[in-house]
């Protein structure tokens, strides 16, 4: 705190240079509220009981409030949740109102959001704790990393909310629908779990049709480019995500896939 003081103070003895010195001024006190926003948050998440942070990929190890280090792969179920209710993941949760949303409508299952940007995921962990979700928690860690904290046959469900559609082809396994991540996805998915993908992106829509189609044991349920032209086909379907109202108040059609991988 005694930093951002400092830089204020200096920043405001530029005033007598015009209107170029307080414009500075104005874009760094933004941005020093942006970086205090994001320590709060990060602060927040710390403390918070439905959430696991995963710090160092290259030293991997879960972390739970108050930053105890946890053993969580295939103790989830009982460890965390205290029953034995199916676990489903949401990668790339963001703000994870897709987690809360089904938490809140499907009580009898366990959810759990997976994201690497906490100061998101802050929101979902948040209004999930203030609703009394106790059957929402959330993940933070890369998701190249996910088969690291999950299971043989420990997972019931995926979803892939918006996520990142990578379109550069030199990028393609990033994609959380590449071969490399349905890879990882088996490795801890029990049999006949569905995996959902909502999308706005035509690329990844493609992409991912194309590669289920070369991929062994895959097998697509159902697919369709413009879900809301139509009555929608199931009730999961009507919760939306921030970046999903956004793409639809600019008139872009939502993609779903779901599959499962045998």
């Amino acid at each position: 705190m005694q930093r951002y003081v400092f830089s204020l103070t200096a920043l405001t003895l530029q005033f007598s240079c015009g209107y170029g010195a307080i414009s500075v001024l104005l874009h760094s006190i933004i941005s020093i509220m942006g970086k205090k926003n994001k320590l709060s948050k990060f602060a927040d998440l710390h403390s918070y009981s439905n959430v696991y942070e995963n710090f160092d990929p290259k030293h991997p190890q879960l972390v739970s409030a108050p930053g105890v280090a946890v053993e969580m792969k295939g103790n989830w179920a009982g460890q965390h949740f205290g029953n034995n209710q199916d676990i489903i993941l949401e990668l790339a949760c963001g703000r994870g109102e897709y987690t809360v949303a089904l938490a809140q409508a499907y009580a009898s299952q366990n959810f759990i959001g997976v994201d690497v940007k906490g100061a998101r995921m802050w929101q979902g962990a948040s209004i999930a704790l203030e609703r009394g979700l106790a059957n929402a928690a959330f993940l933070r860690t890369r998701i190249e990393q996910i088969d690291l904290f999950f299971g043989r046959e420990e997972v019931s469900g995926i979803w892939i909310t918006f996520p990142d559609p990578f379109l550069r082809e030199s990028k393609e396994s990033k994609r959380l629908t590449s071969e490399r991540f349905l890879t990882r996805y088996k490795s801890f998915l029990r049999p006949g779990a569905l995996i959902h993908l909502k999308t706005d992106d035509p690329t990844l829509y493609q992409f991912t049709l194309d590669t289920l189609s070369g991929f062994e044991g895959a097998e697509i349920i159902y697919f369709d480019d413009d879900i809301y032209s139509k009555p929608l086909p199931f009730q999961e379907l009507e919760y939306k995500t921030y970046y999903e109202t956004a793409h639809l108040a600019v008139g872009r059609k939502i993609k779903y896939i779901r599959f499962l991988i045998t």
